[in-house]
């Protein structure tokens, strides 16, 4: 991988961390990959070792599990594991977005039986937001949550769900009707052995991309949870989640880069070994251009991700993790598309990564908010009007 120490501005304790992660993903996570794209299964055990680094609830507290570290640090994180593989960063994301909503607005309850096992890896999570009416536009959610006595009663459908084959519990948005909530929308923790399975339709959905992360599509009839399980408070739900999504809008972006600059290494290595016409094809002017191209869109994506990291950290990241995302995903793709080029017909085969980050870097520009949305986002803080409604 490029060293971008001096640029990036990496203390010593990031950049020994990094080498580590680095080296502990190559040895410990790489040789699992082509078997779990293969079954179409994610790997969870990966994560307890992962959890020394503090890819499990790392930005949290230490009193409850975490370990504090601040947003450029998580930064690094997220782009080492991009680098290695999309799924792994695609489920460290959604563990990280419920257990700090759960920190943030969770009872104690909900703490101990909820956020530390996860913190732990003895529990799978998920987050249920989309529909199959509903995407970018979440103030639309259908599902509803009717409350009945001590409990609430979820009906609709949920689909894109993260996670949903394998987890046992996690986070689901509903449109909440109860004394105190006119269909204002809610935050519930759903756990899979409380309910029955008639009651919880689970389905697969196969996807192009991040294949053995489990994607599922949901069925809620007459499913009833203990009102215990309200996250925070009725009829805030919106609020929550979209908070939620800017921190996993900085996930998706260093992911990404990492990505990138795995697609990016990979070329750089191929142009100077393959030879053609009885010279490496790096000696070619086209294949060239492809190269400072990558690594063009590369460096601005890390210099984007890290300014966004920067501005979560001093709390005023609406606009920054949103750009952060926008270029850098769309960026990854070009680079994946560029790394395709240049290693010509043996970067369709599945012997190399290349096809793979091809697939999954495209699928970036869909979650935590569409590449239109981001743009319309980043429109509205600048010009004070919004296009969205």
């Amino acid at each position: 991988m490029v060293d971008a120490v001096d640029v990036d501005g990496l203390n010593a304790d990031q950049i020994l961390m990094r080498d580590n992660i680095r080296r502990y993903l190559k040895e410990q996570v790489s040789p699992l990959i082509r078997q779990a794209e293969a079954d179409k299964r994610f790997p969870y055990e990966v994560l307890t070792g992962l959890s020394e680094f503090g890819y499990l609830g790392g930005t949290l507290p230490e009193e409850v599990g975490g370990l504090g570290l601040d947003f450029p640090t998580w930064a690094v994180m997220m782009e080492e594991v991009g680098y290695c593989w999309l799924s792994l960063r695609v489920m460290v994301n959604t563990l990280n977005i419920v257990s700090g909503l759960i920190n943030a607005y969770g009872s104690e309850y909900q703490k101990e039986r909820f956020m530390r096992p996860l913190l732990r890896n003895q529990r799978k999570t998920f987050v249920s937001i989309s529909e199959p009416d509903v995407g970018s536009n979440v103030a639309e959610i259908k599902t509803r949550a009717d409350k009945r006595g001590d409990r609430y009663v979820l009906n609709g459908a949920k689909l894109w769900i993260t996670g949903g084959q394998f987890a046992d519990f996690g986070v689901v948005v509903a449109r909440t009707f109860s004394e105190s909530s006119n269909g204002e929308l809610s935050l519930f923790l759903v756990e899979r052995d409380q309910i029955p399975q008639a009651a919880w339709k689970t389905e697969p959905v196969e996807t192009m991309f991040v294949r053995p992360t489990g994607t599922s599509a949901f069925t809620f009839e007459n499913a009833e949870i203990p009102a215990v399980n309200l996250l925070g408070q009725e009829g805030q739900g919106l609020r929550q989640i979209l908070i939620g999504l800017n921190f996993g809008r900085l996930n998706v972006a260093m992911g990404a880069i990492g990505a990138a600059q795995c697609a990016l290494d990979l070329s750089t290595q191929y142009a100077r070994d393959r030879k053609q016409f009885g010279k490496p094809i790096g000696s070619f002017q086209l294949v060239q251009k492809h190269i400072v191209d990558m690594t063009m869109r590369v460096q601005a994506s890390r210099a984007l991700g890290y300014r966004a990291a920067r501005a979560m950290q001093q709390g005023t990241a609406r606009t920054e993790c949103s750009i952060a995302k926008l270029y850098a995903t769309e960026s990854a793709f070009e680079v994946a598309n560029l790394a395709l080029q240049v290693h010509g017909g043996i970067g369709y085969a599945t012997e190399l990564p290349i096809e793979r980050i091809f697939r999954d870097t495209r699928g970036g520009m869909i979650p935590e908010g569409t590449t239109e949305i981001q743009t319309l986002i980043i429109g509205r803080e600048i010009l004070g009007i919004s296009a969205l409604v």
